[in-house]
C-alpha cells in the first residue's frame, strides 16, 4: 500500500445537478510514498453558459474557458493520468460522478477504487463541528489558498490527505473503505457510518435531517436500514443532493406498514420536507354542507375545498360525493334542485330522481321538507362507521392499532397484548392523536380495499335507515356492507 499511487482531484461545474454538471475546470495531483510526484490542471470549456451564482463563487466565467479545451481534448490525458491510481477527493461522491458523467457523454466508461477524505477525516479526526474543506483546513491550520478553484482545493485536500495517511500508518482504515464490502465511498460525506450501522432493520419510517436537524425528507419502509441505503446508492441527482444535505437520521419504529405510511404522511404533513414530493400539497375534498335559503329552505351543496371543514359528508373525490347527495336526495324525497344536483330555477327535472314531493313548485310546505332535510342530514352523521384495524407492534407482545371514529381517522396507538380492549373506549388511553386528511383518508382505504375485514375490529352503534337503504346495502358484499364509506 506504501507504494500506492492517489489522485487527489478536484473538478469545478457549471451546476445543475449531477446529469446537468459539465467540468469548467479540473486538478489533479498524483501522490505516491506521501509525496506529490506530478500534477495536472486545466479549464475546461463545458459547451454551455457558466451561470452567474457559479462565477460568483468560482470565480471563472464565459470569456475564461472560450478558448480552453473541451472535455473530451483532455479525456484521454486524464485516464492515462489517473490509470494505476485510486480516486481521492473531499467529497468523492461529487467530483468522481461528474467526471463518469463527462466520460459518459462520450460514449466511454471511466471506473476507479475510490477514498472521500471528508469520511476518511470523520473516522481518523472525530470530533469536528463541520468537515467542509474550508472549516476543516482553518480548525487542523491547513493552508487553504484559491478556495473554490480546483488547484487551490487540490493543494490542502493534498495537504489534509498526507495527515490522515500519518494517521493510519498500517492502511487499516483505508483498507477497510477501500473493501468493496464497506460501502464508505457511496455513503453520504456527512453521516457517520455509526448512524448507519445502527438503523433496525424493521418496518417504520425515517427522517433524514440538515445540519439545523430540520427534516428534509421524510419516507417509510418495512426494513428501514435497507430503504436508507439504497437512496445512497441511487445515482439520480435527486437521491444524490438529498445525501449531501443530509447529516442526521431518525427513525421511528411502527411494528407494520400501514402505520408507517400514516406516520410517514403526518411527518410530511408537519414538517413539508424539501425533498419529498408527493402529499405535500392538500388535496381537494368534496363536502356534503347545509344552508337555509332566502326561503327558508334548508339547502344542501356540493363544496369543494382543501381543509377538512366540520361538514354533513366529506368525501375524496367528486363522483363519491355527487353519488351521496343522489342517494340521500332520492331516499328522503329531497328536491334535486335545492339539493343543488341541477341549476335550473324552476320545477326539478333530474334524469333519474323523479319523486320530488313538490316544494319547487311550492306544493310542499318549507316545515314538512326541512324534517325530511334535517332526517337526511342525521342519517348521514349516524351512518359514519368506527372501527379499529388492529395488526403487528413493534415487540412480540404488542399490538399496533388504527382508530376510526364515526368515518374520521382519529390515529393510532399500541397496547400490550394483555390489556383487555372490548370497545371503542378502552383504545383511547393508547390513542395517539393525529390530523385527518385526504391521503390519510386514501392510505386506509386502500388497506381495506387490499386486506379487507382481517383484524379489522368495527363498533356497533344503533343505525337508523330507511327500507330504500338497507335494500341498497343488502345488495353489497360484506366487505362493502362494513366499508361503505371508505370505498
Amino acid at each position: 500500500m506504501h507504494s500506492q499511487l492517489f489522485a487527489i482531484i478536484d473538478v469545478e461545474t457549471t451546476g445543475g445537478g449531477i446529469s446537468g454538471n459539465r467540468i469548467t475546470e479540473i486538478c489533479i495531483a498524483l501522490l505516491k510514498d506521501g509525496e506529490v510526484i506530478d500534477k495536472y490542471t486545466t479549464l475546461v470549456n463545458p459547451e454551455r453558459d457558466i451561470p452567474f451564482h457559479i462565477t460568483t463563487l468560482t470565480g471563472i466565467d464565459n470569456e475564461m474557458v472560450a478558448n480552453a479545451p473541451r472535455f473530451f481534448e483532455i479525456a484521454e490525458k486524464i485516464e492515462e493520468f489517473t490509470k494505476d491510481a485510486i480516486f481521492v477527493a473531499h467529497n468523492v461522491s461529487f467530483d468522481y460522478n461528474v467526471i463518469r458523467g463527462e466520460f459518459r457523454l462520450l460514449g466511454q466508461h471511466y471506473n476507479r477504487k475510490k477514498l472521500c477524505t471528508v469520511r476518511l477525516s470523520r473516522k481518523l479526526i472525530p470530533g469536528h463541528l463541520s468537515y467542509s474543506l474550508g472549516r476543516l483546513c482553518n480548525t487542523i491550520n491547513i493552508p487553504h489558498l484559491n478556495r473554490h478553484r480546483a488547484e487551490g482545493d487540490v493543494d490542502a485536500t493534498v495537504i489534509l490527505f498526507q495527515r490522515l495517511l500519518s494517521l493510519d500508518e498500517d492502511f487499516s482504515t483505508i483498507n477497510s473503505f477501500l473493501n468493496p464490502r464497506s460501502k464508505q465511498a457511496t455513503l453520504p460525506p456527512h453521516i457517520p457510518t455509526e448512524q448507519i450501522n445502527e438503523l433496525p432493520e424493521e418496518a417504520g419510517i425515517y427522517l433524514f435531517k440538515n445540519q439545523k436537524h430540520q427534516v428534509i425528507y421524510a419516507g417509510k419502509a418495512k426494513n428501514i436500514k435497507k430503504r436508507v441505503l439504497s437512496h445512497f446508492y441511487d445515482k439520480k441527482t435527486k437521491e444524490y443532493q438529498l445525501g449531501q444535505e443530509t447529516h442526521f437520521i431518525d427513525y421511528e419504529l411502527t411494528g407494520n406498514e400501514l402505520l408507517a405510511l400514516l406516520v410517514e404522511s403526518e411527518h410530511i404533513r408537519k414538517h413539508y420536507p424539501k425533498f419529498n414530493r408527493a402529499q405535500k400539497w392538500p388535496a381537494t375534498t368534496y363536502q356534503i354542507i347545509s344552508y337555509v335559503n332566502q326561503r327558508g329552505i334548508i339547502q344542501l351543496a356540493l363544496g369543494k375545498t382543501k381543509v377538512l371543514h366540520d361538514s354533513v359528508g366529506t368525501f375524496y373525490n367528486k363522483t363519491e360525493a355527487i353519488e351521496k347527495l343522489e342517494e340521500i336526495c332520492e331516499t328522503f324525497k329531497l328536491c334535486p334542485r335545492f339539493c343543488t344536483l341541477q341549476s335550473t330555477s324552476e320545477k326539478c327535472s333530474h334524469y333519474r330522481i323523479k319523486n320530488c314531493e313538490g316544494i319547487c313548485e311550492e306544493t310542499e310546505t318549507v316545515a314538512a321538507y326541512n324534517l325530511k332535510v334535517q332526517a337526511a342530514i342525521q342519517s348521514l352523521k349516524e351512518n359514519k362507521l368506527s372501527f379499529a384495524i388492529q395488526g403487528k407492534g413493534r415487540t412480540q407482545g404488542e399490538i399496533a392499532f388504527v382508530l376510526v371514529a364515526e368515518g374520521q381517522y382519529k390515529g393510532f396507538g399500541f397496547f400490550d397484548r394483555s390489556e383487555a380492549i372490548c370497545n371503542i373506549e378502552d383504545y383511547e388511553p393508547f390513542l395517539k392523536l393525529q390530523q385527518a386528511s385526504y391521503h390519510t383518508h386514501a392510505i386506509i382505504r386502500s388497506h381495506l380495499k387490499k386486506h379487507g375485514e382481517r383484524n379489522v375490529v368495527y363498533f356497533e352503534e344503533p343505525i337508523r335507515l330507511t327500507a330504500h337503504r338497507i335494500k341498497a346495502i343488502k345488495k353489497k358484499s360484506p366487505k362493502d356492507n362494513i366499508f361503505s364509506d371508505w370505498r
